[in-house]
């Protein structure tokens, strides 16, 4: 990216703005798009992105958003390029009234909050899936998922790939791997192109890994070493990497590691953050042996390169940072290790 954004309408530019490969995925969706669960922090730029791509392709197809409420309303501006439909995904009889669409995204899940009610967890992550893919079926569907359903492996061996088995941590990654296996479940018994798309961990300059370090740097917090390694990708090019994933989707389901190709330390990153603050980054604890990692190799090999690398990444999270732009202050929680959100 050749510049920062300086204001969050910049910063939806630049999350939604379609590149050329998005143009041409969507002149060849054949239909409309649903996103089930389109609201919350990435669904927004999501959809406005496959809208802009529709548009610039010049194709006749609409993007319907299905949101439990709109309560922010975060679709307002855009009330002429999307449908927004609210309907809550975990009533059955909802599915009734959703319109039907030849490319589905699932983006329905709850981590955050999980251990305090682990029912609703499961219901949300498996028992919506369930509902989602018996509506849907015969559609291709990108389904979301995340890199917490592999195991832990030490930072300077392979970091996990498609193949790797799952070995999750804790009850949201779990039910995680039980919302895949639903996916994959109804892939194979009826015929559903299906891509399981395993996507850890999105920055938006508001939210995200990068913020959470980059703010404890700037204000003189301590940052804990223990989880010390990670990755990240530009929401931008995940949003990319969505629109384009339709093309991936196939009977049986496929998955895809949806990350930056870096293994990023934290200590490195928080040094490289006091740099561009020009603040010495307090740094606590020793780096584990082991650290939840992707390898997103497949990914680029399939769909291209990021737009965006790390590097300047962390340059565009430190320059909206120092500016005092507005953060969502929802923490990622990366630095976990028992899996409990």
């Amino acid at each position: 990216m050749q510049t920062f954004p300086k204001s969050e309408p910049e910063l939806e530019d630049a999350l939604t703005r379609p590149n050329e490969k998005d143009i041409s995925a969507a002149s060849q969706l054949s239909g409309d798009v649903v996103v089930l669960g389109a609201g919350g922090k990435i669904g927004p730029s999501l959809v406005v992105r496959i809208k802009r791509a529709i548009e610039a392709a010049a194709v006749p197809y609409r993007v319907k958003a299905v949101v439990r409420r709109d309560r922010n309303g975060d679709f307002a501006a855009y009330a002429d390029r999307v449908d927004v439909i609210e309907a809550d995904l975990l009533d059955g009889a909802s599915y009734d009234l959703l319109p039907d669409a030849p490319n589905v995204v699932f983006m329905a899940g709850r981590k955050f909050g999980s251990v305090g009610d682990l029912p609703l967890t499961w219901a949300t992550n498996v028992w919506i899936a369930g509902l989602a893919a018996s509506r849907y079926r015969g559609s291709r569907m990108v389904a979301f998922s995340t890199g917490n359903v592999y195991p832990f492996v030490p930072a300077e061996a392979a970091a996990p790939t498609e193949a790797t088995p799952p070995a999750p941590v804790g009850e949201y990654a779990q039910s995680a791997l039980g919302r895949e296996r639903i996916f994959e479940h109804f892939a194979k018994t009826t015929a559903t192109p299906v891509l399981i798309f395993r996507l850890n961990y999105a920055v938006d300059l508001r939210y995200g890994v990068l913020v959470d370090i980059g703010q404890k740097v700037l204000h003189g917090q301590p940052i804990d070493l223990t989880m010390g390694y990670f990755n990240a990708i530009w929401q931008g090019d995940a949003n990319s990497y969505v629109l384009r994933s339709f093309a991936l989707c196939d009977v049986p389901a496929r998955h895809l590691n949806v990350t930056g190709p870096q293994t990023l330390s934290v200590r490195t990153v928080a040094r490289r953050f006091g740099e561009l603050f020009g603040i010495a980054p307090i740094l606590t604890g020793q780096e584990a042996a082991t650290a939840l990692l992707s390898d997103a190799s497949h990914c680029m090999r399939e769909l291209g390169p990021v737009e965006v690398t790390e590097d300047e990444l962390i340059e565009m999270t430190a320059h909206w940072l120092s500016a005092g732009m507005p953060t969502l202050g929802k923490p990622t929680g990366f630095e976990r290790r028992d899996g409990k959100f």
